[in-house]
């Protein structure tokens, strides 16, 4: 490392926070790592965020308040960050920067990895097509989740995004006897208190083994907040190109990422863009969300379910509309089910995964799959209007048909969307609970799927009755 140390300044111009306004010199690049030395020896590291001609402006680990300007150095390592990873990564818990926390041994590297990745050559890049299972009815039912996909969360304050996550994280898998499966959870920029959410959470499990946890508390330097998903990525993409695995990779809460970048924004005078974040916003959202895929020639891929918070429930702020613009498809979370004690709270109507029709049916879920899903995105829709409806003329007024559709909207509700918390259903268990469910409905009104679905699946048909005998 020592022949990269080749350039330095001793000409420091301002302290700001965790900035340090430097004089510029030849060579130097965003992103480069550097050495900032104190006047009392002590050593920090740094990264450049920006490389005026003038002036280089450095993000600083830990921050540097105090800095004496006339008797401190920065020196340039001519790299960008880097972190060690390793295959026993797997059922360890880090910071944001890669490092242990769990009070376990330094992992002993198999390679350096720069920490904004490889990039992909887009015709390499193979659709995704294979099905994820999650054990939540609601996502594998109605919003299949596929290898490769990116597929966001949209919670809002309060909402219990945090628990969906940790579930997400001990159910998921992916079918098959041979297929090797890992989750990377990335907590960014989370309260103490959910950060041990977290930690006990996976080591109360016995699915660890398979997780790579990384904690990023919001008492870190801001600079570690902005690293950490990336950090995520680059131990996903060592799992998924060098060991053939198929990764998940949930990050949660990718809000606080934004207000950081925000934050960062600020403290280097740039012109704000919306709501005062950064007009590059989505340019540097897209360089986190574009690592997920799956590549042509390897076995591996890597899925995303990054999990953001809407400020004051709005799904038209910033932050959810330009990562529904990256992504493929959304599921959203309701205030109004949460307050009806529906556990996860999604809302059916304004969820959808656009990948979905790939990853279902013969050979990957089940045949009637597809057909099932618009069938309750269906039925519910007709529900709900007649919910609104029966408001207004009261229940009374409704025909019977009607109040079959309020009665399957209920029981839609409470039984296939609510879910416990340490439940889990295979794919199969949820589309036979959604026939279940269908069964409330007059067998004629059942037109999304084919006749033949209904005589081999629906309740009617599967259960023999018993025999009556006659005295």
């Amino acid at each position: 490392m020592s022949n990269l140390l080749v350039r330095e300044t001793q000409k420091l111009i301002k302290a700001q926070g965790s900035l340090l306004f430097v004089e510029s010199v030849p060579g130097v690049k965003y992103g480069e790592i550097v050495e900032v030395e104190l006047s009392n020896g002590e050593v920090k590291l740094g990264q450049v965020i920006d490389a005026g001609k003038s002036i280089t402006v450095i993000q600083v680990f830990g921050g540097v308040s105090e800095v004496d300007l006339k008797k401190s150095k920065v020196k340039y390592r001519g790299e960008t960050l880097k972190i060690p990873v390793s295959i026993d990564m797997l059922g360890r818990i880090f910071n944001g920067l890669g490092k242990p926390i769990d009070n376990g041994p330094e992992i002993i590297p198999e390679e350096y990895l720069d920490i904004n990745g490889a990039p992909l050559n887009p015709a390499s890049r193979l659709p995704p097509t294979e099905f994820i299972e999650t054990g939540i009815s609601a996502i594998d039912g109605l919003f299949s989740i596929v290898r490769g996909q990116k597929l966001p969360i949209f919670s809002g304050s309060g909402l219990p995004h945090n628990r969906v996550a940790a579930q997400v994280v001990r159910q998921a898998r992916v079918r098959g006897k041979e297929e090797k499966f890992a989750v990377v959870f990335a907590a960014i920029g989370v309260p103490y208190d959910d950060a041990m959410f977290f930690i006990e959470n996976f080591r109360k499990t016995s699915g660890l083994e398979h997780v790579v946890a990384i904690i990023n508390t919001a008492s870190a330097p801001i600079i570690e907040r902005i690293v950490t998903p990336r950090v995520a990525l680059t131990i996903a993409e060592h799992l998924a190109w060098n060991y053939d695995m198929h990764v998940l990779v949930v990050m949660t809460d990718m809000t606080f990422y934004c207000e950081a970048l925000r934050e960062l924004s600020a403290a280097r005078e740039e012109v704000p863009g919306r709501r005062g974040y950064p007009g590059y916003m989505y340019t540097d959202l897209a360089t986190i969300y574009e690592r997920a895929g799956r590549v042509a020639g390897r076995k591996g891929s890597i899925t995303q379910m990054p999990i953001l918070t809407m400020p004051d429930d709005d799904i038209t702020h910033p932050i959810p509309d330009l990562t529904g613009y990256i992504t493929e498809g959304q599921l959203v979370f309701s205030r109004t089910m949460w307050l009806k004690g529906i556990y996860p709270p999604f809302d059916p109507l304004m969820s959808l995964s656009r990948l979905m029709k790939d990853g279902i049916g013969p050979g990957k879920t089940r045949e009637d799959h597809h057909n099932v899903f618009m069938q309750l995105i269906s039925s519910y829709a007709e529900g709900v209007r007649l919910r609104e409806l029966s408001v207004i003329v009261g229940t009374e007024s409704l025909t019977p048909r009607d109040r079959r559709y309020l009665e399957f909207a209920d029981k839609f509700e409470r039984e296939f969307i609510n879910q416990g918390e340490y439940e889990r259903r295979t794919v199969e268990e949820t589309l036979d609970k959604a026939w279940e469910i269908l069964a409330v409905l007059p067998e004629d009104e059942l037109k999304k799927v084919k006749p033949e679905q209904i005589r081999k699946y629906h309740p009617k048909y599967r259960v023999s009755l018993p025999v009556q005998r006659t005295e």
